[in-house]
């Protein structure tokens, strides 16, 4: 690899600024009144030129919601990767398209009878595409509706299934990962398949201890404790002056999961989140478990819907249970503050189903087209080929997205779409960043970061109480990430000291 050198500019601008490590409180500093817009433009050239960033590319719009006036542009009209910046256009299309009070459901059906205690039959889980099956929203518990449709199963009296446990998830299609997702991430939560019946994140989480004495085994568990995955232990507990290196991969196709590495013998426990293969089947098989844990035998197996040629007929069966989930505003929160690529392609896909009866990730992107003209925005100039910006593919334009961000503030789901965004130095993936500064609990904005791309879009209100919008991109650096995310919250402390000098 070749090593790079960095030029003094960069770090002794920071440093006078108040900050040279992203987690690092800013200083705050007094209102900067500039003389005219020219003059500002100026200083923000002056950061954006610097040497370090010489091989690579800004692309940036800043511009007044109050009277239209642009603060500054550069690139502006270049194609960019964007990263988890398209976040914004799927949670913006969700909200104006579904509305954010939009909920989805998913149900347990019963294809046979109930007699004597015994259920004569298939019981069925029908999804919806539903994302929220997990312990963020159960009170930490990711088994939580499962459960509780168990416990229901048990107070009818039911001991024993005499059919098999399905999980049909044909709200979508099967293709599970984006169009140029990274096989390098595919173990991971943030490449998690996407299910129309979605648990626990379509992942498996996996906590590391150490074991008892140097050289032991360390410890293993996971949640849900489930047969569906194999986990192989060859993590070894080491001296405290030694180094925690733990590394994790799951085969392709399959759920053995390598957990292997090195753990200090004082370390506190850790936990990976593992995505699993066939998030479908791993529902009905913990399903199974549930109601086996509470003392209802089940004769059958656990099937993903896939496995019957025979389509099922609703209207014949029996609803027995119901499961809603939060309200979308509240799923567009964890889309945007947590960047939650699952739940971003899940709603797409639900915006395909919609609109085309199939939930596929094509006929979300076709389903969005008409939002994308009213924001003023060519379909044909734009290239979407996933919700979240995992993949290398997209392609997007600064002005695009500033076109976005002004059509949402006039919308009437605004308030919803930006409350969901991370707020500077208080919560989501700008939490640690531009603390102590006015930018502090005042910039509204969306992070976005893949290999040698990091995006920072949103909101600014100035000393003035004008509000910008404003989208600084940055593709194909080579510098350390915290140098590029720096400059972002450089330019936000200075958007949020700007003012006008008018009385």
């Amino acid at each position: 690899m070749k090593r790079i050198k960095y030029t003094i500019p960069l770090f002794i601008f920071l440093l006078q600024f108040g900050f040279s490590q992203t987690d690092q409180p800013l200083t705050p500093k007094p209102v900067s009144v500039y003389p005219s817009i020219q003059d500002f433009s100026k200083a923000l050239d002056d950061i954006f030129n610097d040497p370090n960033f010489s091989n690579s590319h800004w692309g940036v719009v800043i511009q007044s919601l109050n009277t239209g006036e642009y603060f500054y542009k550069r690139n502006e009209n270049k194609n960019f990767m964007p990263a988890s910046n398209m976040k914004l256009f799927t949670s913006a299309v969700g909200l104006l398209d579904l509305g954010p009070n939009f909920q989805y459901e998913t149900s347990l059906y019963l294809k046979g009878k109930i007699d004597d205690e015994i259920v004569k039959g298939d019981l069925v889980i029908r999804g919806s595409g539903d994302p929220t099956i997990t312990a963020r929203f159960y009170n930490d518990d990711p088994n939580y509706v499962f459960s509780s449709w168990a416990d229901s199963l048990v107070e009818l009296g039911v001991e024993e299934i005499r059919g098999n446990i399905i999980a049909d998830d044909d709200v979508f299609d099967d293709v599970g990962l984006g169009s140029g997702w990274s096989w390098d991430d595919e173990t991971y939560y943030y490449s998690a398949p996407v299910s129309g019946v979605s648990f626990n994140d379509n992942c498996v989480d996996v906590s590391i201890m150490p074991g008892e004495t140097i050289g032991s085994k360390a410890l293993i568990t996971f949640r849900p404790n489930t047969r569906y995955v194999t986990v192989l232990n060859d993590i070894a507990t080491v001296k405290d002056d030694s180094v925690t290196k733990l590394e994790f991969y799951r085969d392709r196709g399959t759920n053995l999961i390598h957990c292997f590495g090195t753990i200090r013998l004082s370390e506190p426990k850790y936990t990976e989140s593992i995505s699993v293969n066939n998030p479908t089947q791993f529902a009905a098989v913990v399903f199974k478990e549930i109601l086996e844990s509470k003392g209802i035998a089940v004769k059958g197996y656990s099937a993903d819907i896939d496995e019957f040629t025979e389509a099922l007929d609703y209207t014949a069966m029996t609803k027995l249970f119901s499961q809603l989930s939060p309200k979308l505003d509240q799923i567009v929160n964890v889309i945007n503050k947590r960047s939650n690529n699952l739940y971003t392609e899940q709603l797409l896909k639900t915006i395909g189903f919609k609109h085309e009866k199939v939930g596929t990730t094509e006929n979300g992107i076709k389903a969005s087209e008409p939002y994308l003209k009213q924001m003023g925005i060519d379909p044909d100039n734009i290239q979407i080929v996933d919700g979240s910006g995992l993949s290398r593919m997209n392609l997007i334009t600064p002005m695009q997205l500033n076109n976005l961000l002004r059509y949402m503030y006039k919308s009437k789901v605004f308030k919803s779409f930006y409350e969901s965004l991370p707020i500077a130095g208080v919560d989501g993936t700008i939490s640690r960043r531009m603390k102590n500064s006015r930018a502090e609990n005042n910039v509204h904005a969306k992070t976005g970061y893949i290999n040698s791309v990091r995006s920072l879009s949103g909101y600014v209100t100035t000393a003035d109480g004008e509000m910008l919008t404003f989208v600084i991109i940055a593709n194909n650096f080579l510098v350390p990430l915290p140098l590029a995310e720096n400059i972002q919250d450089l330019v936000c402390v200075l958007l949020s000291n700007f003012s006008r000098g008018k009385k």
